[in-house]
């Protein structure tokens, strides 16, 4: 099996060679330099510049019959040596070709010695500095079906033709040249409709001010809708100067991300590499029902031109980035721009649903962890854009057998730093005779203990108890206490008409880390399509930016127990504090990083990924934080517990979207409770 089809990849190439302008040798010698790096790197196709082995900027020269011929020396001399040196990446290089009646702006696809097909351009542009329709004639008028004679080899040639792999699943390949991308129906759109899912743009675009940004939006605007990866080769250094300025640009998008970009303005030879994710890119047209539907509603026929792909040994290291954090944006603007978005979809959604069943009184059980945390501060600021005062919220702090004075604490403060109204009520002792009139064992060893030493029972007896004795510690000691406080606040929304807030967050609900009939139930989720990773952001981001434009509560003592909370480490604090009073059960000693489960879910749903596939890019991105075995260990611990807790999904309450990633049951994601989940962990262990 192929490199490409373990992993689903292929790479492909932009190449920027430098160009001088009618120097023929100069030209194919830069050019072969380029396609030889990208056979040595394992580069399926490489698409080059227009024109390239004349220049593009020659201009009426390309009427002149020594300039064609030369330029078609040039071709046969790129074939001669691709041929002896066995270079089998596919190499689109540009060049002009008479084909009765006329010259065409041809890209020219070559492999080894061979010369697959010829694709002309369709739109020539005849306006300002462009004046194309003066030498060449238009590709789109090319009858279909067409050939032409080149190289001493009859090829296919028409804008009807696409590169269809023998070798690697899903890949097909089409071309267009520099102006055909800008037309408002390119060929790009046709090309992915009849499944392309790399195309390559071969262009002389000259260099304007700002142009540079409408190319990466051009580049969108192909892969994007067309969900595929598209390239952009743009002019070379050494293009004329004589009335424009060239940039050396080129561009690698897939999905409407960008993979990477030339250095602009640079004198050297470019090669821009990138490996595409085939799965990827088919997944998300077999997910996006209308992508289909365009196609088939604009269906053109194609010419498959066969051809079988160059790979290389292994994609190790892969040539892209792997985002660790997916769900949280690397840029600062970017990053605060999705904070606010978030925090602002929380809040307008807790107004309809407040507006609609015309409450005017929210109950939030406070924890003093960061779940809670923010949903305290969109329930705050809900009231504020409602005008009701923020006495309305209530926050309850139901400190339990595994409660730390520091989190006690932090409740108690955040809810008086936001002006909320604010309740304690200990738990301990409900929760103790609750696990007494069920028979728990540690309550009977505890009993035992305490009539030996001859003390009297309290909560913070059983507590020390339970400290020193960890094995009674179990499930149901800590699924009491949840249940314990979620019954406490219910009765509270009853009792004022309030809406009782959840607070469990995205990650959460994929690993079914709740507690059922618990906090995994509420009135109204607040945090389900917030991921793990970014609510430490948002909260972050209120601090810095949004508490200063309240009219209550924008005060420094709520800007420092928020950064006090977000410094305490993640934990339900079911079970008792360790000697010195701290924290002892660590959520993500329990389940795992969550900055791993976010990664794991995102490429598994967004994406559908296979398991193998999301261990190699887990690798890739975290390889030299987590050794290959502990991201093994945690990616089995992922699914057994995203196939063994759907049941609690099923019946989860209402809650806003926030990402492209949900997992509500009656919207985004589907699938049965009794899913059998062993050959996702086969695959894992066989990995």
């Amino acid at each position: 099996m192929s490199a490409g089809q373990v992993r689903g990849f292929v790479r492909v190439a932009a190449a920027v060679p430098p160009v001088r302008v009618t120097d023929f040798v100069y030209n194919r010698e830069q050019t072969l330099d380029l396609w030889r790096q990208a056979h040595a790197e394992g580069v399926a196709t490489v698409f080059f510049p227009e024109l390239g082995l004349t220049s593009y900027t020659s201009g009426d020269l390309h009427m002149d019959g020594h300039l064609l011929r030369l330029g078609h020396e040039s071709l046969v001399w790129l074939l001669q040596r691709g041929e002896a040196e066995g270079l089998q990446t596919v190499a689109f290089v540009g060049m002009p070709l008479f084909v009765h009646p006329g010259v065409y702006n041809c890209a020219v696809a070559i492999q080894g010695g061979s010369v697959l097909a010829v694709v002309p351009k369709g739109f020539l542009p005849n306006y300002g500095e462009f004046y194309e329709k003066r030498q060449f004639r238009e590709g789109r008028y090319v009858p279909a079906g067409s050939t032409v004679e080149v190289a001493e080899q009859v090829v296919p040639f028409g804008m009807d033709v696409l590169f269809h792999t023998q070798n690697v699943p899903g890949l097909v390949v089409g071309v267009e040249i520099c102006e055909d991308g800008w037309v408002q129906h390119p060929p790009n759109a046709y090309q992915a409709s009849a499944g392309a899912t790399v195309c390559g743009n071969l262009s002389g675009s000259n260099f304007l001010l700002g142009k540079a940004e409408t190319r990466h939006r051009l580049c969108w605007r192909a892969s994007s809708p067309g969900k595929c990866a598209y390239l952009y080769a743009g002019a070379g250094p050494g293009e004329s100067s004589s009335d424009v300025a060239y940039d050396a640009h080129a561009l690698i998008y897939e999905n409407g991300h960008c993979l990477g970009e030339t250095t602009r303005f640079s004198r050297r030879p470019q090669l821009l590499v990138a490996d595409v994710d085939l799965e990827l890119l088919l997944h998300q047209r077999a997910t996006g029902g209308t992508f289909g539907d365009c196609a088939v509603h604009h269906q053109r026929s194609f010419r498959p031109v066969p051809f079988t792909a160059h790979l290389p040994e292994s994609f190790r290291p892969l040539r892209r980035a792997i985002d660790r954090h997916p769900f949280v944006p690397k840029d600062i603007e970017t990053l605060a721009t999705r904070c606010w978005e978030v925090f602002e979809i929380q809040t307008n959604a807790l107004m309809t649903r407040m507006e609609h069943f015309e409450n005017q009184r929210l109950v939030l059980a406070l924890s003093g962890g960061r779940d809670s945390t923010l949903a305290a501060l969109a329930c705050a600021n809900a009231l504020d854009q409602l005008g009701l005062p923020r006495e309305h919220l209530l926050c309850v702090s139901m400190p339990g057998l595994g409660t730390s004075q520091h989190t006690r604490n932090a409740s108690r403060m955040l809810a008086h730093a936001l002006g909320a109204s604010f309740e304690e009520e200990d738990i301990r002792e409900e929760s103790y005779l609750v696990l007494r009139d069920q028979h728990h064992p540690a309550v009977r060893r505890y009993t035992e203990w305490r009539e030996r030493a001859g003390r009297e029972h309290d909560a913070a007896l059983f507590v020390d108890f339970l400290g020193a004795h960890p094995q009674f510690a179990d499930v149901e000691l800590e699924n009491v206490q949840a249940r314990v406080r979620k019954l406490r606040v219910m009765m509270k929304a009853n009792r004022h008409r309030a809406v009782e807030i959840g607070t469990g967050d995205l990650s959460e609900k994929a690993l079914g880390w709740s507690t059922y009939s618990g906090d995994h139930i509420s009135m109204y989720d607040l945090n389900p399509g917030v991921p793990k990773t970014l609510v430490e952001f948002v909260i972050r981001w209120v601090a810095n930016e949004r508490i200063q434009t309240w009219s209550a509560g924008g005060d420094e003592s709520l800007r420092q127990v928020l950064f006090d909370i977000l410094e305490a480490p993640i934990s339900p604090e079911l079970l008792p504090t360790n000697a010195e009073g701290r924290i002892a059960q660590l959520t993500e000693s329990t389940i795992g990083p969550f900055q791993l489960h976010d990664f794991f879910l995102y490429w598994f749903v967004n994406h559908g990924t296979r398991p193998a596939r999301i261990l190699f890019l887990a690798e890739a991105a975290f390889g030299d934080e987590y050794p290959r075995e502990d991201l093994r260990k945690w990616l089995l611990l992922f699914f057994r517990r995203f196939f063994g807790q759907q049941w609690k999904r099923d019946c989860t309450a209402d809650g806003p979207k926030v990402g492209t990633v949900a997992l509500s049951p009656r919207g985004d994601w589907r699938m049965p409770s009794d899913a059998v989940v062993r050959t996702w962990l086969e695959e894992i262990e066989q990995a």
